[in-house]
């Protein structure tokens, strides 16, 4: 791991040199908790000023020093003070030795824990503050007793005071990154940010504490943290350091709440003596809420718990743990979690005896995607003589937690009744879920067909149908997909849940074959009837997610992903480690980091679905072609072709449906490696077999690949009436008019322009694309625009290579053959002059730097202007930041 960085707070850092810097020279302190960063911030912040403007004096209050006089300050005055002055006197005379030793700059005066000055110490900083040339910033401790003399300061509004807050959730995964070396997984950057509360000091403890117990993995670069923890003693103490000696009473509550929050206050005033309540708030190891008309109590922190319930005897544990299930038994489970948190303390404390409510319980932690806490449940209902239900239950959870093996096992040591449909029903669209995808064996498909016609009712035959029609179109049989699902659509005995994953199939169908206006119809419904759907078919998420995936993709609607990836789905899968969920989310966040030219978000996202899926074959394919694309966008040749055989290595052959994205992969990957003829031909077979399959929606996105690659001339497709073939170009603007949506007449538009070789039509084109925020389209676009109207020797090229150049200054490093193609090329000498000069340097300067002469510069100069097209040095900056890759370089 490497040392401990300073990540985020950049709004602190800049109000705090705001406030030493603005005009006023008003000061600033911060306040909060332990470990929140304060000392960090001031440090910081004071090492950002220029000591040739300010005289800055740091002081770090300790309480050694507290009983002394003037004890804070020992650093900053001199060891002889002089005799006989009184108290004003000697502020007076201190004062007057830091402005001496200012020499005229400005005073600073930095106190970290100011609340541990002596009172001489803190009457001087009063005193210091009231000067005219000087600025007086600090930190203090919350809870402690704050000196007079500080507290006027903020008082009397000689300075600001500012409750210092935890991290956000965004900075709590870079400082994550920071102090590992590397990205960390989103869900373990939560999980680890929840239990810290974003205070900094506690997240780089437990990071040392994980990663000490080896419970910290790197698998693709990604860091990921398996959710178990030892608490190491630097962790315990900083813990036992702030909650301090407990009573019998107040440790009672505080482990009541450890083991049941958020817990109602009445029934935690039941549990507990209220008196002892009152204290464990007045203490801050417990914070009472109001939620949803409901008083809960909560610990003040999560550490808090995890301690407690370390130490707590099992003997113990469990008498505390049954004992609030009797009380939530008593007054009635009246909320809809109250079933659920009954089950667990009945489970943990060992009195779990109803094997109905362990099997409600797991099928409600299900819903919730907790995978972890399901997957208990279910066992434990199993274990309790469940039956059939339990076992089908543990089996469907262990599917989603990427143990297909296991999950086939506890099936086949259910004994069906002959006569008993239903769980025939439901035994055959489990057994089958598990063949299929999770053990990738396709024969399961005719396996359930073959089957189905076992069963007479009509609902148990339509459920059977619509796993049979979603297992058929991943397998690219989307005929027969279709029709049967609209099979079971057409049976009003189907239930909602066999329905609405029927809906998403033929919803995912629509899509791929550019209905997407009705695709957008069908998810919406489905989406609509999940509280109908839920309980009885959680995972039918997933199919929603993908087809809904699928139609954004396909329409170019970023801003739909963004809502989908934000979505409580998301939050959902990844707190309870729903792999298939958050990994599928993590490629529609790549694919959209990576049309806005955002790489290095693209990459790592991409990493990260690869990592979080590197366990289950159903999307771990898609995810390592996004990756390989997201290389290709920035021009590692290397990794994109590592990736896309890693693609190829673990995509599994039951989900032939994504076949689209790994071939449109493969071909952005021989592009990357310089083989244009190799990806315009893997394109335009491509192409080809979409059209066969019907794909329009995939096929205009493939076209619009080869335009990007130069080839909106060439010709697609077979061979028409006359003799001739369509071009490119031709046949996005006859699929303009069949596929949805404003993005296919856009790219009809794209390829239009680019066989006109009209400049004025790509910038249009380059302006809508930026408007739907596909910015390397809109970059490529005025690239090809910029370069024609260099060949015309346009003036508007000026104006065009303005807007190229601010384009990419919005993405991160993207290296496209389409921005490639048209970019001056320069020397390494030339760059080294270009930039120098771009950056005011004059020819003599520049001659200095590289023992060039002058003459040898402005040669120089004069080839770069003719390559660049620009006249001179004023134009250069901007020329320049219009090459891609070289759009954020300054000056060597």
């Amino acid at each position: 791991m490497s040392r401990w960085k300073f990540v985020g707070r950049t709004d602190e850092l800049n109000r705090l040199l705001a406030a030493v810097t603005g005009e006023a020279g008003r000061g600033l302190f911060f306040s909060g908790s332990a470990g929140i960063g304060k000392s960090r911030l001031l440090r910081e912040g004071v090492n950002a000023l220029p000591t040739d403007r300010y005289a800055i004096w740091s002081i770090a209050a300790s309480a050694t020093t507290a009983a002394l006089p003037f004890g804070g300050l020992v650093q900053v005055l001199p060891a002889e003070q002089p005799q006989g002055l009184s108290p004003a006197g000697i502020l007076r005379w201190a004062l007057g030795v830091l402005q001496q030793q200012a020499a005229g700059r400005r005073i600073v005066l930095a106190i970290d824990d100011a609340h541990l000055l002596d009172p001489p110490s803190a009457a001087l900083v009063h005193l210091v503050a009231r000067s005219d040339n000087a600025t007086v910033v600090g930190t203090l401790r919350d809870g402690e007793q704050v000196p007079l003399p500080i507290r006027a300061l903020w008082t009397d509004d000689l300075v600001e005071h500012v409750e210092l807050t935890p991290m956000p959730p965004s900075e709590t995964a870079g400082l994550l990154a920071a102090i590992l070396g590397g990205p960390v997984d989103a869900g373990s950057a939560d999980r680890l940010g929840r239990l810290s509360a974003g205070n900094p000091l506690l997240l780089r403890e437990l990071v040392h504490a994980a990663n000490g117990s080896e419970e910290l993995k790197r698998t693709y670069g990604i860091w990921k943290w398996t959710g178990r923890l030892e608490l190491a003693p630097n962790l315990t103490d900083l813990i036992d350091t702030r909650v301090g000696q407990l009573t019998d009473g107040v440790r009672t509550v505080v482990e009541l709440v450890a083991f049941g929050e958020p817990l109602g206050l009445h029934l935690l005033n039941q549990a507990a003596d209220p008196s002892d309540v009152e204290m464990a708030e007045e203490r801050g190891l417990i914070t009472v809420v109001q939620h949803d008309r409901r008083t809960n109590v909560r610990l003040a922190h999560p550490l808090y718990g995890e301690v407690m319930r370390r130490r707590c005897p099992v003997s113990r544990t469990r008498r505390l743990q049954a004992h609030l299930a009797e009380l939530l038994e008593r007054v009635g489970k009246r909320r809809r979690d109250d079933l659920l948190r009954v089950a667990v303390w009945r489970l943990d404390s060992g009195t779990a005896q109803d094997p109905t409510l362990l099997v409600d319980a797991a099928v409600q932690a299900f819903t919730r995607y907790d995978v972890p806490l399901a997957t208990r449940l279910a066992r434990a209902a199993l274990n309790a003589d469940g039956g059939s239900d339990a076992a089908e239950l543990l089996a469907t959870i262990l599917m989603f937690a990427d143990r297909p093996e296991e999950a086939l096992s506890v099936l086949d040591a259910v004994t069906l009744e002959p006569d008993d449909e239903r769980r025939l029903c439901r035994w055959l669209t489990v057994r089958g879920m598990v063949s299929y995808w999770g053990l990738s064996r396709e024969s399961t498909v005719e396996e359930i067909a073959s089957r189905v016609e076992q069963l007479s009712d009509s609902a148990d035959r339509a459920r059977v149908h619509a796993f049979e029609a979603i297992m058929r179109l991943h397998r690219l049989d989307t005929t027969t997909a279709v029709r049967l699902s609209q099979r079971v659509l057409d049976r009003p005995a189907a239930s909602v849940a066999a329905r609405e994953l029927a809906r998403s199939t033929i919803a995912h169908v629509q899509a791929a074959q550019g209905e997407l206006a009705r695709s957008g119809a069908a998810i919406a419904q489905v989406h609509s009837a999940a509280a109908s759907w839920r309980t009885d078919m959680p995972y039918l998420q997933l199919a929603l997610e993908l087809a809904r995936g699928t139609r954004l993709m396909l329409t170019g609607d970023l801003v739909g992903i963004d809502a989908i990836v934000a979505d409580e789905f998301a939050d959902l899968a990844g707190a309870g480690d729903f792999r298939l969920g958050t990994g599928y989310l993590a490629i529609l966040q790549a694919y959209a980091a990576r049309l806005r030219g955002q790489s290095d978000l693209a990459m790592r996202t991409s990493l990260g679905a690869c990592a979080v899926l590197a366990t289950s074959r159903v999307y771990a394919g898609l995810a390592q072609a996004e990756r390989a694309q997201a290389a290709a966008l920035r021009g590692d040749a290397a990794q994109a072709a590592e990736a896309m055989a890693e693609a190829d290595r673990t995509h599994a052959p039951g989900m032939a449906v994504l076949y689209p994205w790994l071939e449109q992969a493969r071909g952005a990957v021989l592009a990357a490696s310089g083989d244009l003829p190799g990806a315009v031909k893997q394109l335009s077979d491509l192409a080809d077999r979409l059209r066969a399959d019907g794909f329009a929606g995939h096929e205009v996105h493939v076209l619009h690949d080869l335009v990007r690659l130069d080839q909106a001339g060439a010709p697609t497709g077979p061979t028409c009436r006359d003799g001739g073939r369509r071009t490119v170009a031709q046949r996005l603007a006859e699929l303009s008019e069949q596929v949805d949506g404003v993005l296919p007449p856009l790219l009809a538009r794209h390829a239009r322009a680019a066989v006109t070789n009209d400049p004025t039509d790509l910038l249009a084109v380059a302006d809508d694309y930026a408007a739907l925020e596909l910015t390397v389209y809109a970059a490529e676009a005025t690239a090809q625009a910029l370069h024609l109207l260099r060949q015309q020797q346009s003036v508007a090229a000026g104006e065009a290579r303005e807007r190229l150049a601010g384009l990419l200054g919005r993405c991160h490093l993207i290296r496209t053959p389409a921005l490639r193609a048209g970019a001056p090329v320069l020397t390494d000498r030339e760059w080294q002059v270009a930039r120098l000069a771009a950056h005011g340097a004059t020819s003599k300067a520049i001659a200095e730097r590289l023992y060039l002469s002058a003459r040898t510069v402005e040669n120089h100069l004069q080839r770069i202007y003719t390559k660049l097209g620009v006249t001179g040095r004023a134009e250069l900056w901007a020329a320049l930041r219009a090459i891609p890759g070289h759009e954020g370089d300054d000056a060597d």
